[in-house]
């Protein structure tokens, strides 16, 4: 058995269960470990509690770590998370896009400003709490020499996969992290916890924004954003049908078809992240010549979300018995106002919450926003022609590597098994690399794709290769 005991080990003690059952395992393991509080949030007048959840947070983290018998120590990054992680939040949602604070809490806090703060300490290792793996692989080098690399790996308990939240980790980041429970369950995590007796074996998973807590996040953004009245248009079905840029999208992904007599299918077949299958064994249905032939200017097409310009024009009319002469809006095929929000910068697409619209017979989500002119699009039901995209792209200046030896060249094309969200599961597609960016066209239409967000590109075999903002 290897001896541990020099080997310093920092764990970023949360006061959550999975962070205290790490911290548990490296002690059993025979690491020289240490807790680190870190205080990220001080506004307890943002979350719907309305107490300050970390102070509970960190007693509970003392406790357990005087249980285990480790030192523990507090940090407060508050500065630092506002400045890199909320000022970043609110820009992001200012511009109409839809930002992931987790991702950026890790990339910024934890493995930045926190993995300092530990380093300081004499830590040689941070270990945090994920269901995620890391290991190493030896690769050689052009000029013939040898070096590691490290990998993040999905977790084994695919229910709880924290992977997608460490997409942006680059190798200096990895070298010194670990992840002690990510070969392990979530139900077995909380056995070893109440086999322990840690305080925090029965506590709750944190929701909500990361270390903030749970918020109202219309409320939340207008510390910085104001309210605006704008409208909300449905949008009609007929809109599509004489839409060049809808056309233009089917038109392409008809001419990629493996199987030319195949039907091309435009309308994702998505309810909830919860009832998605994950991987199917199906084959592509497109083939790669095909798409490795389309211009830079087509897959640009493809990619781009669907552009709603639809004017609506009043006419006067008498109404009552002394005619009073009124205002309204001409009936329009293509869609209709329908309601009024506070400001586009509070929505999402594929949001159904906070519209406040009644007389459908099917939930009615967010397709669209448009910040500029500050109106919301909707569109009723699942299978509405706005929820779905085949395509989307990332920038170059945007695309990350975890693993730069397997970074793309231009004119590349690889399968590759993406996420867009953290609770989705998996779903194949096509990764071409061009001049003007990376696009990733999935084998079947998704749901909510949603410009700011991340795109994580995982190998075969669960690796996370890279990622983007969308």
């Amino acid at each position: 058995m290897a001896d541990n005991s020099k080997i310093k080990v920092c764990v970023g003690l949360s006061g959550g269960v999975d962070s205290s059952v790490a911290a548990l395992l490296l002690k059993q393991q025979g690491y020289d470990v240490f807790a680190l509080f870190m205080q990220n949030w001080h506004d307890a007048s943002t979350t719907l509690h309305g107490e300050c959840e970390w102070e509970e947070d960190r007693f509970v983290a003392e406790m357990v770590a005087r249980k285990i018998g480790i030192p523990f120590y507090f940090v407060d990054l508050s500065k630092e998370y506002r400045q890199r992680v909320v000022d970043y939040m609110f820009d992001e949602y200012e511009k109409g896009r839809t930002p992931n604070p987790d991702v950026l809490c890790n990339r910024e806090i934890k493995f930045d400003a926190f993995l300092k703060c530990a380093l300081e300490l004499g830590a040689d290792y941070v270990a945090t709490g994920h269901y995620c793996r890391k290991d190493t692989v030896a690769v050689t080098d052009p000029d013939g020499t040898g070096r590691y690399i490290y990998r993040i790996l999905a977790g084994t308990d695919t229910n709880k996969d924290q992977s997608y939240f460490l997409c942006q980790l680059n190798q200096e980041q990895l070298s010194k992290a670990m992840f002690p429970i990510g070969d392990i369950s979530k139900p077995e995590v909380r056995r070893l916890a109440h086999e322990a007796d840690l305080p925090s074996a029965d506590k709750k998973d944190s929701q909500g924004i990361c270390f903030v807590g749970k918020v109202d996040l219309p409320t939340f953004l207008q510390q910085k954003l104001k309210p605006c009245e704008g409208d909300i248009v449905e949008v009609y079905d007929a809109f599509y049908a004489d839409n060049e840029q809808y056309s233009f999208q089917k038109t392409v992904l008809e001419s990629l078809l493996d199987d030319a007599s195949a039907e091309l299918n435009m309308i994702t077949n998505y309810i909830s992240d919860d009832k998605v299958q994950s991987l199917d064994s199906g084959a592509c249905p497109f083939s790669e010549e095909k798409i490795a032939a389309l211009s830079d200017e087509q897959l640009l097409g493809l990619s781009q979300p669907f552009s709603y310009d639809i004017r609506f024009e009043t006419e006067t009319y008498r109404s009552g018995r002394k005619h009073i002469k009124k205002t309204r809006y001409k009936e329009n095929p293509y869609g209709k106002i329908v309601g009024k929000h506070d400001g586009a910068q509070f929505y999402t697409i594929g949001q159904r919450k906070g519209l406040n619209i009644g007389g459908h017979k099917d939930s009615v989500f967010v397709i669209a926003t448009d910040i500029v002119q500050n109106i919301i699009y909707v569109g009723e039901g699942h299978t509405h022609k706005g929820l779905s995209r085949s395509c989307l792209r990332i920038i170059q200046q945007d695309i990350h590597w975890i693993r730069p030896d397997l970074a793309m060249k231009s004119g590349e094309i690889r399968r590759y098994n993406v996420r867009i969200r953290y609770r989705q599961p998996l779903q194949k597609a096509t990764v071409i690399m061009r001049d003007n960016g990376l696009y990733v066209l999935f084998d079947t239409p998704q749901r909510g794709i949603t410009p700011g967000q991340f795109a994580a590109l995982y190998a075969s075999d669960g690796e996370m290769i890279g990622s983007g903002v969308i």
